[in-house]
């Protein structure tokens, strides 16, 4: 299936990737991680990205947990983040999920030489026209020092070139001006679990969380109070999470994700270089999180 931006909304899992222990896809644990957040309401899923882990896989490697989640996912939408930095190496990778069966590709602003704000306009036209695949935008200037500004969206919007994008930034005006200029023509799912009920109730249409990857219900329900205008009771449910937000990100994700996974009886192997597994100290946060995530059964 192909999506449009009216049919982008609610909870999309952005889900690790699980491997063995000799460090291979573990492929019945991710046929059972995609079925976990689509059994618990999640409206589609979102491999491969940071959280996914994409740039320690080869290019076959992220074909083939593409065509997993596909095959898992039984006909929802799964939308792979791409997050190449060079135009050919990012439109190989679409085509390559494409022909695994994705619903669209989530498509990081290019980085390392960004180019200007036409120029990222010109880079996501041009890759629209030759990927003929639905496109999101993300954008998460904090790993790539670049974002597209208000008006840049509302460009690519207009002319075609995206459907959504991810937005992870703590720019509450610079997201406030990018509802405002493109939030009726692109579906703005909200990258940020401490600002997602807020982004929910300023425009955001859903959101790509990591964290739902442990507790996708919770984060639906966050959702469903939020965009009801209900933001204080949403923003008191989140604050059952917040512990396990404050202890997953202390390292780069999703290290201390994965390890928070496996104290929440979800286990789903280690990650690969160059990152490493959490730090004692973290590890310590992540136990302190979990126990008391299991005493208010936090599901």
């Amino acid at each position: 299936m192909t999506l449009t931006h009216d049919q982008l909304n609610g909870l999309y899992t952005a889900i690790v990737t699980p491997l063995t222990g000799d460090g291979a896809v573990d492929v019945k644990a991710l046929h059972q991680l995609v079925r976990f957040q689509l059994d618990a309401g999640a409206a589609g899923i979102v491999p491969i990205g940071g959280t996914g882990e994409y740039p320690a896989f080869s290019r076959d490697e992220r074909r083939r947990i593409v065509a997993a989640c596909v095959e898992a996912a039984d006909g929802k939408p799964v939308i792979p983040g791409v997050l190449s930095t060079g135009f050919e190496d990012a439109l190989e990778a679409g085509r390559d999920f494409a022909a695994a069966g994705a619903a669209a590709v989530m498509t990081v602003t290019p980085y390392y030489a960004p180019g200007t704000q036409d120029g990222m306009r010109a880079y996501f036209r041009r890759y629209r026209d030759a990927l003929d695949l639905p496109v999101m935008l993300y954008q998460i200037p904090r790993r790539t020092t670049v974002a597209a500004f208000a008006d840049t969206v509302q460009a690519m919007a207009e002319d075609g070139s995206i459907i959504g994008m991810k937005y992870s930034s703590y720019d509450m005006p610079d997201f406030i001006r990018t509802v405002k200029y493109a939030g009726d023509k692109i579906a703005i799912l909200s990258g940020e679990e401490p600002l997602f009920a807020t982004h929910v109730a300023l425009g955001a249409r859903g959101g790509v969380l990591a964290s739902a990857t442990i507790y996708p219900k919770i984060w639906i329900e966050i959702f469903e109070l939020a965009r009801q205008g209900k933001l204080k009771e949403a923003l008191k449910l989140q604050d059952k999470v917040d512990p396990v937000i404050d202890s997953i990100y202390v390292e780069t994700n999703p290290g201390p994700l994965k390890e928070y996974m496996a104290l929440a009886g979800m286990p789903v192997g280690g990650v690969r270089l160059p990152l490493t597994g959490p730090s004692d100290q973290t590890m310590a946060k992540l136990r302190v999180a979990a126990a008391q995530a299991k005493a208010i059964s936090l599901a």
